[in-house]
């Protein structure tokens, strides 16, 4: 296998692992967000245990991406890691703090010590997930790369409106995932009130994506090249704009299962248009165009790619063996016990 497949086929397989993870991650990072407007304790507690035997295993697809990303691509892992230092390091607090909250809330009954918690919990996953997606806007637009491929800016270059908006994008569609989860994991009075979080939160991620799309194409015109270039690719486009329809229209049918399914694709179709951007870059470089990582520079050796993607088709199946075994395994309503959160 040449070195240009086998480059594309990393670029790809990133980009399942990317999905994965804001899939599985993302909607218990919704959890996280919703959780303050339980107001009940056991309300918060079911929401907690909705996601408790799941969202350890959901940051794994995190952990795997940057082992992929830095086997596969060192010099744009070495560049990500220095150019968005700060923002990584506040992403491992935030989620370092949100884990500690979930197990350090129910070891004490005292009002004031879950309150703290709660509070915890909620805040580290909204901050989590805004960093994420400011990440993503960094991307696009591009950051100062010298032609060492080395980060020349400083921390206020980080701070711009894009990455603001593509990071409130962000919490807007981990919140709307989120509560369809809950829709789905919960019963009675409750439910019906995660039902109208789930419009509610609908309409946000709606303005917040067409505002997004609207402000990308004024400001990143590079990013639709690939879809001018590959008419085909215009089918994600496609797509995206049907999933994000076919929510409303299942939560009307009442078959929330389905919504859940929207929802996911939505998130599937939206990374995917963010690797269309992108392609074939990984980092883009602000000062010039011709300091950009891409695929070609920042990568590994061929016999590196090709030994990884062996293991990588040995070891996938039972990454995605065991993740279906543990959903299967805890889904249904979750009912409260003496060993709950």
């Amino acid at each position: 296998m040449t070195h240009l497949p086998l480059n594309f086929i990393w670029f790809n397989l990133l980009g399942v692992l990317l999905t994965g993870y804001g899939i599985l991650d993302g909607f218990d990072l919704g959890v996280g967000i919703l959780h303050l407007f339980a107001k009940e304790d056991k309300e918060r507690r079911i929401f907690l245990n909705s996601i408790g035997p799941l969202w350890d295993g959901n940051e794994v697809w995190l952990v795997t991406f940057a082992g992929a990303l830095f086997a596969a691509f060192p010099n744009a892992y070495a560049l990500a890691f220095s150019g968005f230092y700060l923002l990584i390091m506040l992403i491992l607090c935030c989620l370092i703090f949100r884990a500690v909250s979930i197990e350090f809330r129910s070891k004490q009954e005292a009002k004031i010590w879950r309150h703290f918690w709660d509070l915890g919990f909620c805040a580290s996953s909204t901050a989590a997930t805004f960093l994420f997606g400011m990440i993503v806007g960094h991307l696009f637009i591009g950051i100062p790369v010298g032609p060492s491929m080395e980060f020349t800016g400083r921390l206020p270059n980080l701070l711009k409106l894009f990455p603001v908006l593509t990071g409130l994008l962000a919490i807007s569609a981990a919140a709307l995932h989120g509560s369809i989860f809950l829709y789905l994991k919960t019963e009675g009075d409750l439910r019906s009130k995660v039902r109208s979080w789930i419009w509610n939160t609908y309409t946000l991620f709606l303005c917040f994506y067409m505002v997004t799309t609207i402000v990308t194409l004024i400001k990143v015109p590079t990013a639709i090249v690939n879809l001018q270039k590959y008419p085909a690719l215009w089918v994600v486009v496609v797509l995206n704009v049907v999933a994000i329809a076919t929510i409303p229209r299942m939560l009307i049918l009442k078959k929330p299962g389905w919504a859940f399914v929207a929802s996911m694709c939505t998130l599937s179709a939206l990374a995917a248009l963010f690797g269309i951007a992108m392609y074939p870059n990984l980092i883009v470089s602000s000062v010039s165009p011709a300091y950009n990582l891409d695929i070609f520079n920042a990568a590994s050796s061929p016999a590196t790619l090709a030994i990884m993607l062996t293991v990588a088709c040995l070891g996938l199946p039972f990454v995605l063996a065991y993740t279906f075994v543990v959903y299967w395994v805890f889904h249904g309503k979750v009912e409260l016990g003496k060993f709950s959160y």
